[in-house]
């Protein structure tokens, strides 16, 4: 394995080279940056690349779970959860036909549930609209549920190798890294161009897992540039949280069946009334229904 230090003391991390500073005229480059960029980026990742499940396969399905799953869950969790979800629901069709509560069973552990349904959901879309096969569009995907604009380019670029833009966390913090190294509130509308511009449209696939891999590593050897993004914001802590309490009455629901809802909102946290305006807002997500009094998973 590539030593990260060497590459951090390098000339190339200095900041002081012209061709690394974001210039006036539209963000642009040169050619040389570019080139010289790519190939501090492939390097470390030919020696440094990360073996994931996710990375070995094209079915454009498993991608697409992968990527939902990565959404707000880090890589470790995903490593573990990821062979069982897809032994659960192999394709589409599977999980399209599944009983909620039995995706959520399989999701327990991953966090951010409604996750779980919105997957499903959009599994059912993709086998009424598009035929069971995944769209091989950003436009097409951003209309399934919880898939917004990055994680829908991600997915193309991953599922179908398609040259499109985006931005996720480590691809942030690296071009923060590079090209804005002593400034603050750095916005992506700035990061875009420069994404587009040192995109290698020849392999776009492989150019991001080169992209995150070297975010990845900046994050533990440096401070951490994304503090500089202008939408960068601290993760509230999860004990004590609405999420913590969503997780509790999930985890219930699963372990008792359905429950007079009076039990399962004494039974999952201290203020009652609190735990009971969260199980309302997690029916009007159409995670739980009441049927006479009795919650239950939709």
């Amino acid at each position: 394995m590539a030593d990260p230090e060497t590459k951090l003391t390098s000339p190339f991390f200095a900041h002081n080279k012209t061709p690394f500073t974001a210039e006036s005229d539209g963000n642009l480059l040169s050619s040389e940056a570019v080139t010289e960029f790519r190939d501090i980026i492939r390097q470390y990742y030919h020696a440094n690349r990360r073996e994931m499940a996710w990375r070995e396969t094209r079915d454009p399905y498993a991608i697409f779970v992968a990527e939902v799953m990565l959404q707000q869950t880090q890589v470790a969790r995903v490593h573990t959860k990821y062979p069982e979800f897809l032994a659960a629901f192999p394709d589409f069709a599977t999980l399209a036909e599944a009983p909620l509560e039995e995706v959520l069973r399989v999701w327990q552990g991953m966090g951010y549930n409604r996750r779980a349904k919105m997957l499903r959901d959009a599994a059912r879309i993709v086998m009424e609209t598009f035929g069971g096969r995944l769209p091989e569009t950003p436009e097409e995907l951003v209309t399934l549920p919880g898939i917004g604009p990055a994680t829908a380019a991600s997915i193309v670029a991953f599922a179908y190798n398609t040259p499109v833009v985006f931005i996720e966390t480590n691809i942030r913090r690296v071009f923060i890294h590079f090209f804005f190294p002593h400034e603050e509130k750095v916005h992506d509308d700035r990061i875009r161009p420069l994404v587009r511009q040192t995109l290698y449209r020849e392999n776009p696939r492989e150019w991001y897992y080169a992209l995150m891999d070297y975010g990845a590593m900046l994050k533990n050897i440096v401070v951490n540039p994304n503090r500089r993004s202008h939408g960068y914001t601290v993760q509230p802590s999860f004990a004590g949280s609405d999420r913590e309490i969503r997780g509790r009455v999930l985890r219930y629901l699963l372990e008792e069946g359905p429950t007079r809802r009076d039990i399962v909102a004494a039974a999952c946290g201290d203020d009652i009334d609190r735990t009971e305006k969260i199980i309302r807002k997690m029916m009007d997500e159409s995670l739980l229904t009441d049927e006479s009094g009795r919650l239950r998973i939709a």
